[in-house]
């Protein structure tokens, strides 16, 4: 018998965001934004899973003024009159149906997505490298990074003023700011490197200081974070929870509200050398560890993970049982949902109806087109 999923719509409430319940649309890059610019079709994806009941809506990476910050043509910015005004309908039509939405602002840093495009400048990162040993652009100076930290901050400072309920920055899977925590990626012998994870942070922890600066004191700010890096699936930045409370705690410090943390199977333990098979995951820790609320994610509600999804492999709807056992011990705080929200905008009323048996799978076809 499927558990009840009560546990999943609950209110949720942080500084001035206010849910009516713990499901989050997971950031999902879809390259549907021409020339960087979201226009309509855009705006009535994000209002159908608004309609659809999710509690809040994270945006596809939409990336900072910074030369050479995407590495799709299709990816939208955040900046510049056109992209913002974009954005501004965008959000316009979340609000108009209830919804509540945050842009994820983002720079890839070095890496390459699977595409010929090829940006006008070199690409730019901690150290000219794109993964261990694999040269690629140009290591940033420290004006470089003076000028992207205060890219960020302008950006979030823009999603408050366009009317955005909170904004999410990405720190995670091997972009740009994930490069800066990474070993692998971070050999600089300057203030923005060093031997150890937390020397590495400080860049993270620069740009989620201004970015609270930028934004005010009430507005929450999410950082998404992963151990795992899609230069290598089992890199770990952190290996014991003590390594990790060292990490994450000067992020909180500086300014992050909530700690969003990617998994790609969200029911795997973290440290099950520590609780055990069945032990707490990445957001588990993360909330345990810094008293920050946190979203997990990874694979929710159907049978394959996503990684799995762009080498071809289709998912059946699964069971959310695993779920709501982690739900109801209150391990994290919200509820990251991705491809299953691609093929059912309604996802979370059926979900709340018990209608389980009228979700579909997911199939790689449907990121074929923006629906």
């Amino acid at each position: 018998m499927a558990a009840s999923t009560d546990t999943l719509f609950r209110p949720f409430r942080i500084k001035s965001l206010d849910l009516p319940n713990r499901i989050v649309m997971a950031p999902m890059t879809r390259t549907f934004a021409p020339e960087g610019i979201p226009g309509a079709a855009n705006a009535a994806y994000y209002r159908r899973r608004a309609e659809g009941g999710v509690g809040l809506i994270l945006s596809e990476g939409t990336v900072i003024d910074r030369p050479a910050s995407r590495n799709h043509p299709g990816i939208p910015f955040f900046h510049g009159d056109a992209a913002l005004g974009g954005w501004k309908a965008v959000i316009d039509e979340v609000h108009a149906v209830g919804g509540k939405m945050a842009p994820q602002i983002w720079h890839t840093g070095s890496t390459k997505a699977q595409t010929d495009w090829v940006p006008s400048v070199d690409v730019e990162s901690p150290s000219g490298v794109v993964a261990p040993g694999k040269p690629r652009g140009v290591a940033m100076t420290e004006q470089d990074i003076e000028a992207t930290i205060a890219a960020f901050a302008k950006a979030a400072a823009d999603a408050k003023r366009l009317g955005f309920d909170t904004v999410e920055l990405h720190g995670a899977h091997g972009y740009l700011i994930d490069q800066f925590f990474w070993a692998g990626t971070n050999t600089r012998e300057d203030g923005y490197g060093g031997a150890t994870l937390p020397e590495r942070s400080r860049f993270a922890v620069e740009v989620v200081k201004e970015v609270r600066a930028a934004v005010g004191p009430d507005f929450p700010v999410i950082l998404r974070l992963s151990q795992w890096k899609q230069q290598d699936y089992s890199a770990r930045l952190a290996t014991t929870p003590d390594e990790m409370a060292a990490w994450l705690q000067p992020l909180v410090d500086a300014g992050a509200d909530v700690l969003h943390c990617s998994q790609r199977r969200f029911w795997e333990p973290e440290f099950p050398e520590v609780d055990g098979e069945n032990g707490l995951n990445f957001a588990g820790w993360a909330k345990k560890l810094t008293g920050a609320a946190t979203i997990s994610v990874g694979s929710v509600g159907l049978s394959g993970e996503f990684i799995a999804a762009f080498g071809g492999e289709t998912s059946e709807h699964s069971d959310l049982n695993k779920l709501v056992e982690r739900m109801e011990r209150d391990e994290f705080d919200l509820i990251a949902v991705g491809r299953a929200l691609i093929s059912n905008p309604d996802w979370a009323k059926k979900v709340q109806a018990g209608a389980g048996e009228a979700l579909k799978g997911f199939s790689p076809a449907a990121l074929a087109e923006l629906v």
